[in-house]
């Protein structure tokens, strides 16, 4: 995957987002956090798509937190804020967040990585980036 200089980088999982630029260039991944994203009013919000009966609050935070990254997402895209984006989160919660992007989020999508990496240093996230 190649990732263009000042794309927006997204490493999320149901918790929480961080969010970085990428300040080198398609060859080399450079990677700068300017954000780190948490579940906020989880009460005026409700998850992402419909949730089995017996979900605990905890699988429905995650959830709501996926749909909240996703309407963030729209929006910045609709404001014209970034030109590429790279998601990388666990499978659900790129399955939560995909029928939420609208087609200007995913016109920008240049790839995503089906991995936890939220807790993993920079160099590690940098290097299987690369």
């Amino acid at each position: 995957m190649q990732i263009p200089n000042e794309a927006l980088v997204i490493v999320a999982d149901g918790e929480g987002a961080r969010v970085f630029r990428n300040r080198g260039d398609e060859r080399r991944v450079s990677l700068h956090q300017y954000d780190l994203l948490e579940l906020m009013n989880m009460n005026d919000d409700g998850p992402a798509g419909s949730m089995p009966d017996g979900s605990d609050g905890y699988r429905i935070d995650k959830a709501t937190f996926a749909k909240q990254l996703a309407l963030r997402l729209n929006d910045a895209a609709l404001k014209q804020e970034y030109r590429d984006l790279v998601l990388v989160a666990d499978e659900r919660t790129l399955g939560e967040m995909r029928p939420l992007l609208h087609k200007e989020v995913q016109g920008r999508l240049r790839g995503e990585v089906a991995k936890t990496l939220t807790n993993t240093p920079l160099a590690e996230i940098e290097r299987i980036l690369s």
